[in-house]
């Protein structure tokens, strides 16, 4: 027994640095959030009943009350709509004006009710009928306790539609679960993203507190996850500064946004130089990465709804089809929809900001329709900037040569 209970730290230490390794991969790809990369934005109330007849042994959960709730909810992976993901809210429950205390934050996850599914994560498609806990026991006066959520009721469409209900429960890690409050949460109008660091160690409720052990666990990838991304790697919504993100013009029933994949290069040629090669059409195929050829281009490129008709893939297996504008800014920014079938068609956006010792140049893409959208997000944001980045790099030398002019 003193042995196991010796090595416990080693092995809660371990998997923590494990975890946070994973996180530390992730961000290469998602610098902005390695998990949970989009979500929606709700605000709400939580109703606490209190139990004196049966107390968890936490004080804030005991007593009854209501607190003001801002929350975001978000598909763990961020696999498309039409796949199960892990659901997960994260609750910043705000105490009463006058309280001595200060927000707890409350991070839940889909998982099974009973013994032993509440302690697994649980993939869902949607919330409908999914119930979500903590899955990490809080320390309360009375031994472990866990906090859950199930849906009573959910708005017509979508989570952002209306109100969505839901029942407040605790439990012993192998007790029964006992109801003791309800959560109303609802979006924004419009609906949107939020900006809200959630730090469940930091701010617990009160009466709570976190073992040692999901301490070593959690802290190092909450870490991992806040570290400052590199530059010039992909960036997620908000991830550059300065600049607003800009949403996609799909969306998901989940969470009302869908981010798109967008690597950055400082170039050391101007802005204008730069833009004499994107306005050249017959140039497309020589910094585009998988442009074979250019067959075609309107005489109207590079205004808004003029064509450029290219070949991608190498020969023999080469796809005829065509790239429109769908909007442009000359000389800051141009926005296409490419068309690859059988693969599908993507929209993409290259903006150009002028620094005093060159420009920043930037492309956001990702898939709208077809078979490419069916690629999970975090693979497809790895392919497509791993690719663009290759797009920049060739981009930069064509314009410090001159071409275009």
């Amino acid at each position: 027994m003193t042995q196991n209970a010796s090595q416990a730290p080693a092995v809660s230490r371990t998997a923590g640095q494990a975890f946070a390794g994973l996180f530390r991969l992730l961000k290469i790809v998602r610098p902005d959030r390695p998990i949970h990369p989009h979500g929606l934005a709700l605000t709400g109330e939580l109703t606490r009943t209190g139990n004196p007849a049966a107390p968890s042994g936490i004080d804030w959960l005991d007593a009854a009350g209501v607190d003001g709730v801002e929350a975001r909810f978000s598909r763990s992976v961020g696999l498309p709509q039409t796949l199960p993901d892990v659901l997960g809210l994260a609750l910043r429950i705000i105490p009463a004006a006058g309280s001595r205390t200060g927000p707890a934050d409350v991070l839940l996850a889909s998982t099974g009710w009973r013994v032993p599914g509440r302690f697994l994560l649980r993939p869902r498609l949607d919330v409908a009928g999914a119930t979500m806990n903590t899955l990490m026991p809080y320390r309360g006066r009375r031994g472990p306790v866990l906090l859950g959520l199930r849906t009573r009721s959910l708005p017509p469409g979508s989570l952002a539609s209306g109100e969505w209900v839901l029942a407040l429960h605790w439990a012993t890690p192998s007790g029964p679960w006992r109801e003791c409050g309800e959560l109303r949460l609802h979006a924004g109008n419009p609906p949107s993203d939020s900006s809200l660091r959630f730090d469940p160690l930091a701010n617990q409720p009160p009466g709570a507190a976190a073992y040692p052990w999901t301490r070593r666990l959690r802290k190092p990838s909450y870490r991992a996850a806040r570290k400052t991304a590199p530059p010039a790697v992909v960036r997620g919504p908000g991830g550059q500064a300065g600049r607003p993100a800009k949403d996609d013009t799909t969306s998901t029933t989940a969470t009302g946004r869908n981010a798109m994949s967008t690597v950055s290069q400082h170039f050391s040629s101007s802005s204008a130089d730069v833009w004499q090669v994107i306005a050249n059409g017959w140039l497309y195929s020589g910094w585009v990465v998988g442009a074979s050829r250019i067959r075609a281009v309107d005489a109207e490129w590079p205004q808004a709804g003029a064509r450029l008709h290219h070949s991608v893939g190498a020969w023999p297996l080469v796809i005829d089809d065509s790239s429109r504008v769908s909007a442009v800014d000359p000389g800051r920014s141009l926005e296409l929809v490419a068309r690859g079938w059988p693969m599908g068609e993507a929209r993409v956006v290259i903006t150009l900001e002028e620094r005093g010792d060159g420009c920043l140049v930037t492309i956001e893409e990702d898939a709208i329709r077809g078979p490419g959208k069916l690629v999970p997000k975090a693979l497809r944001d790895a392919a497509i900037s791993a690719r663009n980045r290759e797009t920049l790099r060739r981009l930069e030398l064509m314009a410090a040569g001159g071409a275009g002019r």
